[in-house]
């Protein structure tokens, strides 16, 4: 099954050319050029809009991960704590951890 990003990527190159242009044509622009130029200049302005969503949703999608992350942390020192104090099964705050994050609709920690 192919990955499917839950946002779509922006040709960041194109993004820049387009607002580097549509800088150049402002910087020149007389009162005769100005219908010419101002669809351009719209256009990579529009673009401002799409990298706000798309960033958006990688600080989103980032905030997301560092909080599994340090969840998964957390419970590998649980486990390591519960090891050294001879716990009879230490490898649970792993697996409940792991469990929460594939299941989110249940919260860590509720079985035990």
């Amino acid at each position: 099954m192919t990955h499917r990003h839950p946002y779509p990527h922006t040709d960041l190159q194109e993004v820049a050319h387009r607002n580097t242009t549509a800088a150049q044509l402002l910087a020149a622009l007389t009162p005769t050029s100005l219908p010419s130029v101002r669809a351009y200049v719209i256009a990579a302005l529009g673009d401002i809009e799409t990298l706000i969503d798309e960033i958006t949703g990688l600080r989103a999608e980032l905030t997301s991960i560092r909080y599994q992350r340090a969840n998964l942390l957390a419970a590998i020192r649980a486990t390591l704590a519960a090891d050294h104090d001879g716990d009879d099964d230490p490898l649970y705050y792993v697996r409940d951890e792991l469990h929460a994050q594939t299941h989110p609709d249940r919260t860590a920690g509720e079985s035990r």
